[in-house]
């Protein structure tokens, strides 16, 4: 099936296969998108099979079938404490982007730049690792947190607090960021030990992130959620670049 796919023109695949299963998602009765949301995570399909084929196209349905998972862990007793995502979790385009444009930029820039294909598979890697410990982090932990400190202080504060953390939710993000890396291993887009760099960078990444979060994001109107989400993302690729950079430095 895969060989037949490779022998058509990759943006044409993008464009019929998206629209199957975009489709899908649309006349389901869990509402995984919004009618905005879904058109751009057509858009972002196309761009990922159009560029990274199959493989890279693994990688983001994996973010947004766990990340929508994840999302809707006790959604019922964080609804009622006011700390859930808007819409039930239903992502509309401002998600799509604040998640997967640092990623959908990596992987036009293959196109255009394929001698950097590994740095920039490792990025676009990373940058979904990062969102998908984001994602996995918060949300286990407005549902789990037994206890949740302010993580520039490391002050008690009350679960769903921006800038919070909690030992649950951090574990959680671990576990996150190691599975998709796991799966971009396992289709060839980075090495093994892109793995652990991927791991690495979405751990410093989702602290950053926590920081912004307590420090500067009340101060600024236009430093929101989907703002915060594509430094989040392009702090994760670029750090596991460097780091993959100093890796070959020093040993290759």
């Amino acid at each position: 099936m895969l060989s037949v796919l490779n022998s058509i023109n990759p943006w044409l695949v993008g464009v019929g296969l998206n629209t199957i299963l975009l489709g899908i998602v649309a006349i389901i009765p869990k509402k995984l998108l919004t009618p905005a949301g879904i058109f751009h995570a057509w858009l972002l399909g196309v761009i990922i099979w159009g560029t990274l084929g199959w493989t890279g196209y693994l990688v983001v349905v994996f973010y947004f079938i766990v990340g929508s998972g994840v999302t809707r862990i006790g959604m019922a007793e964080k609804e009622a404490a006011g700390i859930a995502e808007k819409r039930s979790g239903a992502r509309g385009s401002e998600n799509v982007w604040g998640s997967a444009l640092v990623a959908a930029l990596c992987a036009v820039g293959v196109l255009f730049l394929p001698e950097w294909k590994f740095l920039l598979c490792l990025g676009y890697v990373a940058s979904f690792s990062t969102k998908l410990s984001d994602t996995t982090a918060s949300e286990v932990g407005k549902a789990y947190g037994k206890r949740t400190f302010l993580i520039t202080t490391l002050q008690p504060v009350a679960r769903g607090t921006e800038g919070a953390v909690s030992l649950e939710g951090t574990l959680a993000g671990i576990v996150g960021s190691v599975a998709i890396s796991l799966v971009a291993w396992g289709v060839n887009l980075i090495d093994i030990l892109g793995i652990v760099f991927c791991v690495v960078a979405a751990f410093i990444a989702t602290n950053l992130e926590s920081v912004i979060g307590a420090t500067l994001q009340s101060k600024y109107t236009w430093l929101s959620n989907e703002v915060v989400n594509i430094f989040n993302t392009l702090i994760g690729a670029i750090s596991a670049t460097i780091m993959a950079l100093i890796w070959q430095s020093i040993f290759v």
